[in-house]
């Protein structure tokens, strides 16, 4: 049996193969920094070694999965090179495991994370389905039909995947550490688009989906009865959010998600295509829609006497708005406060008004040091740059976070893709309230 060693094993997407590669009864260890990530909770549960990184992790009985972020210098990959074993990056070796199932990509700039995960638990509800999703979860279930999997299109890895079908949320100008602008972005898009085998479930109101040109069906999902899928009669309860939906003009049925945003009823419109057209028992779906609990790092909320304290991975101008938009939605009696820490130089410069403009959405807002990342730790402006374009705006530390007790009864948005979690963490001490993460 080939024991597997994943080099970067605390990456989102190579926790969540890992603990798909160890449920499918396979040997599995890893290594990573040792600073703590979130992500090494699920891997510890399931008795997955974590070590620091080291050459001496890598003996000859191993096969090595290398997460993308890991250049061929790395001190790990070169040993492996050097006696010969087996080296498959990441997105290589998950093209390769989805083979095996009926599979559904969800890709997208935004959204993929939340739509897989809704994706996979409403699938289970009817049929067995392993999912990988980026918020570092994953699953391999034994006899599994289907594979649910977040695709990213950093550097065109998505192209490595060659699914049955594919969820495009939308498409928008990221990563512009690698992308040239937006046409570039959408050129990417038709490369993954080409690779998919049997239906495209698309977001019809994107303007750049429409640019997408390919030979299977294209089903678009929006609001306006001119979508193939869509949503009508929705109506804000304290459940959540009810729709009923149609699917080519025809009704569907009466759905129930227990979340709120515009942004979320898409993304349960995606998903709903993918049970439509799989012919999942409808009751199923129904019922397991309704108790869908979020993915890590999307909307988590922390109750205290008058606050709510929401964890949250928006690190993009259109995430941070649909945050916003459902804080507003969910909690229409409470002030709305951003805390938000900008992720990578690069993305933060491209963005600045963009950052700016949503923001000011809230009615305060308290900005934290830009966090670089491996690719990129340093860049020519600061967070002063942004601070100085936000409404009433002022910075915030681990050391100052006594600034937020003055928001007695609001919904406080903690907003990054770094190490937020520190100032959240910081501000619940400050409190008085225990949470583990």
């Amino acid at each position: 049996m080939t024991k597997y060693h994943f080099v970067g094993i605390k990456g989102a997407g190579m926790s969540s193969l890992a603990q798909i590669i160890h449920d499918l009864g396979y040997d599995v260890q890893g290594s990573d920094i040792e600073q703590y990530v979130f992500t090494e909770i699920a891997l510890k549960n399931k008795g997955i070694k974590i070590l620091p990184f080291s050459a001496d992790n890598i003996t000859e009985d191993l096969t090595v999965i290398v997460g993308n972020a890991f250049k061929d210098t790395h001190e790990e990959v070169q040993k492996a090179h050097e006696l010969n074993l087996k080296v498959i990056r990441y997105h290589d070796f998950l093209g390769e495991v989805i083979n095996e199932y009926t599979s559904v990509a969800v890709t997208g700039a935004h959204g993929k994370t939340s739509t897989t995960g809704l994706l996979s638990h409403v699938m289970n509800g009817d049929k067995k389905t392993s999912f990988l999703i980026g918020d570092g979860t994953g699953m391999g279930l034994p006899q599994s039909e289907y594979f649910a999997f977040e695709a990213c299109e950093y550097r065109r890895h998505f192209l490595s995947y060659s699914p049955d079908y594919a969820i495009i949320t939308n498409i928008d100008f990221d990563h512009p550490d690698y992308f040239a602008d937006v046409e570039d972005v959408v050129n990417a898009f038709q490369g993954m688009a080409n690779n998919v085998k049997k239906a495209i479930i698309a977001w019809g109101d994107d303007p750049h989906v429409k640019d997408i040109k390919v030979d299977i069906p294209v089903y678009y999902y929006g609001f306006d009865s001119s979508m193939d899928i869509y949503a009508d009669n929705i109506e804000v309860t304290e459940k959540g959010t009810a729709f009923d939906v149609y699917v080519k003009g025809a009704y569907y049925d009466h759905f129930i998600s227990p979340q709120y945003g515009d942004h979320n009823i898409l993304n349960a419109l995606a998903v709903l295509a993918i049970a439509f057209m799989e012919n999942l028992d409808t009751s199923n779906i129904k019922d397991a829609l309704i108790t869908f609990g979020g993915v890590k790092r999307r909307f988590n909320e922390i109750f205290t006497k008058n606050q709510v304290l929401v964890d949250d991975y928006a690190h993009h101008p259109r995430e941070i708005s649909a945050t916003i938009e459902s804080a507003r939605k969910k909690y229409p009696n409470k002030e709305v406060v951003a805390v938000f820490q900008p992720h990578t130089f690069s993305r933060t410069k491209t963005f600045l008004q963009e950052f700016a403009n949503v923001l000011n959405e809230a009615d305060a807002v308290y900005l934290c040091d830009i966090f670089g990342s491996i690719r990129e730790n340093a860049g020519e402006l600061t967070i002063h740059d942004l601070l100085d374009l936000v409404d009433n705006g002022q910075l915030i530390s681990e050391s100052t976070v006594e600034a937020l007790v003055k928001h007695e009864n609001a919904v406080i948005l903690f907003m990054g893709a770094g190490d937020i979690q520190k100032v959240l963490k910081a501000y619940l001490e400050k409190i008085g309230v225990e949470h583990s993460f």
